[in-house]
């Protein structure tokens, strides 16, 4: 049984890893992840505003301000509300390094070009493998057209990719007009995979205190199906990794993550909910389902029901849309 795959050009010893959370920010959880199966480690994410709060014009003509607008108050971060400091998030990669022997992925988060892409290097001299781009913009304003944002995630990976000379992942949303146009620019730039996708945390609304509460909700299961459909036509939509991250739970999860095109998949809520040993329930889990259907390899098993198999996908998919809506009874 051979359950090796390749991942961003990184050859794994499985498909499974923790996808960037706090569990990478204590070693002792590190080898557990290890001792579990996992065959890399994703950091937590380094903010930009963690590398931006250090510049003291950022502090002067944001954070002086805080009190003017009071309802914005909560929103506004500080030092302390990061788990690592950029310097304490370096020396952490160091550290893992020396205490695992499988890649270690970090994982940078920002919105707007800048000289904080530079960070990038830092972390490949600290000893990152490779590197997690989390591209995560909320556009806001009318006058952003969704060609400004591509150009401004596509920006920001042209100078993360000057950088460094590891391999590089955006993660991203599915928010994107063409995602299948946006995954070749992404490989045009210098992107080696794809990871699909974050999550972007929705507020709620406090009705008593009328004020809005930042809410966290961790994954679901349901979550995966948008992930399998856009891995799925991905998969030669853009010669690129692919990851899925959000919704895997259980090993049927990463088997059609798998059968869709995913060369690796990311877990994190059912870690944060069970432990690290739970990864291992389910690498053996997926290894028992590959044996009763008579898989020798993950190879074998990728992209097998990927659209490419589809000889029209577009009619495939309105096909499907029809069938569901016309077949619901009350």
């Amino acid at each position: 049984m051979k359950l090796q795959t390749t991942y961003l050009g990184l050859p794994l010893k499985n498909p499974l890893m923790p996808g960037a959370s706090p569990l990478a920010d204590d070693l002792d959880m590190v080898r557990r992840l290890e001792d579990a199966g996992a065959a890399a480690i994703v950091m937590h994410s380094l903010f930009e505003e963690q590398i931006l709060l250090q510049d003291e014009v950022f502090h002067r003509d944001v954070l002086s301000h805080r009190d003017t607008f009071a309802e914005a108050q909560s929103f506004l971060v500080e030092p302390e509300d990061f788990s690592l400091a950029p310097d304490q998030y370096l020396e952490q990669i160091r550290r893992i390094k020396e205490c695992v022997d499988i890649p270690v992925i970090a994982s940078l988060n920002g919105a707007n070009p800048g000289a904080w892409t530079q960070t990038a290097k830092l972390m490949q001299e600290a000893g990152a493998d490779a590197l997690e781009m989390n591209y995560y913009d909320l556009p806001c304003g009318a006058g952003r057209t969704g060609r400004d944002v591509e150009r401004t995630a596509l920006e920001i990976l042209r100078s993360v990719r000057r950088s460094v000379t590891i391999p590089v992942a955006m993660k991203i949303s599915p928010f994107f007009s063409s995602l299948p146009h946006f995954a070749q620019k992404a490989a045009e730039n210098g992107a080696d995979g794809l990871v699909l996708f974050n999550r972007f945390y929705q507020p709620d609304i406090d009705i008593e205190e009328l004020e809005a509460v930042p809410t966290l909700q961790l994954s679901h299961p349901g979550e995966l199906r948008l992930r399998l459909r856009w891995i799925a036509i991905l998969r030669d939509a853009a010669q690129i990794s692919l990851a899925a991250s959000g919704g895997i739970h259980t090993a049927a999860d990463v088997i059609k993550a798998i059968l869709v095109g995913a060369d690796a998949v990311q877990m994190v809520a059912v870690l944060l909910k069970r432990g690290p040993e739970s990864l291992g329930a389910v690498l053996d889990d997926l290894t028992r389902w590959m044996n009763e259907h008579e898989y020798s390899s993950i190879d074998q098993l990728r992209g097998s029901m990927s659209l490419s198999h589809c000889p029209d996908p577009a009619a495939f998919e309105r096909a499907n849309y029809l069938q569901i809506l016309q077949g619901w009874k009350a």
